[in-house]
């Protein structure tokens, strides 16, 4: 089987219409040989993509509007991404197909990367999120969703400068390598991975205080509530969500409040201000110098036009 990735022969950026219609197109983009991706954009026709290949890769898939099927006939199964999701999948041996359904606001993108491309940014831990898909796609895995979630603000902030780089940029390779980059390390960092050392009963605990936070980030309770909602004391509550999730409880209400502004800087009627206010920040300031130590970018920039 020939190899998805090896469609050009140095480091050029490479574009390869695939279908185009009077309204719409369907077009793969090589940025080096260990990153690949497809932009549809389908009005008038239904498109399918085979892929009978031995690669072990990641798969990305982000669905503004319409909807992306996913056939595997190793293991006959269907995955789906439907409008408003991004999902993270995980293969090593292909033989599927992506179907893309014509749609008058068709808007599909599906990013592809080798593994090859991952080695290079290994760290040698195992809770490490690159570290981990890494090893994942290394087994036999035909197709597996890994993570599916809402598409936030900043995922669509690096997809379009990813696409509106230009036949004209100087170093196109590497300015998109870098749009990937910035977009990956968003998207895996919202991974949770636990490490070997972790106990059953510790993620029960973590998960059930993450489960509580979850449900009111905004005003979350206190350290002592939250303890005696998880049926445990404050100190071995404290250990053991930051052994659990790398972070402490404090930081990780910060983190859900951000992840979910975020999600809310999509909005075209919100107001930056608004979106502070709707997560639990008073000061407008003080939520974008926040945002942007977390993300490194400030919310202004993500904000719809």
């Amino acid at each position: 089987m020939d190899s998805f990735f090896f469609n050009i022969t140095d480091t050029r950026y490479k574009i390869t219409v695939l279908h185009e219609e009077a309204n719409g197109y369907l077009k793969r983009v090589d940025i080096s040989n260990g990153i690949v991706f497809l932009e549809s954009k389908l009005s008038e026709c239904y498109k399918e993509i085979v892929l009978k290949n031995l690669d072990r890769m990641v798969i990305i898939a982000m669905v503004n509007s319409g909807e992306l099927c996913m056939y595997d006939q190793v293991d006959e199964q269907v995955l789906s991404v439907k409008e408003g999701e991004t999902a993270i999948f995980c293969s090593s041996r292909q033989d599927m197909t992506l179907s893309m359904q014509k749609s008058k606001d068709s808007d599909i993108f599906i990013l592809f990367i080798a593994d090859f491309f991952l080695k290079r940014y290994l760290s040698g831990r195992q809770n490490e999120p690159i570290d981990f898909l890494y090893h994942k796609i290394q087994k036999e895995v035909s197709l597996e969703e890994v993570n599916q979630l809402p598409i936030d603000a900043l995922s669509l902030y690096s997809v379009e400068k990813l696409l509106h780089i230009s036949a004209g940029d100087t170093m196109k390779s590497i300015r998109a390598e870098h749009h990937v980059v910035e977009f990956i390390i968003h998207l895996f960092g919202l991974l949770d991975i636990f490490t070997e050392d972790v106990t059953p009963d510790e993620v029960t605990l973590a998960s059930k205080a993450k489960a509580i936070l979850l449900q009111d980030f905004i005003n979350p309770p206190t350290v002592k509530t939250l303890a005696h909602l998880c049926a445990t004391n404050e100190s071995k509550l404290k250990k053991v969500f930051k052994k659990v999730y790398r972070s402490t409880l404090y930081s990780y209400v910060q983190k859900l409040r951000l992840e979910e502004a975020n999600l809310l800087l999509k909005e075209e009627n919100m107001t930056i201000g608004e979106v502070a206010k709707n997560v639990g920040y008073r000061h407008q300031g003080h939520f974008s110098k926040l945002f942007f130590s977390t993300y490194g970018v400030y919310p202004k920039e993500l904000m719809k036009n």
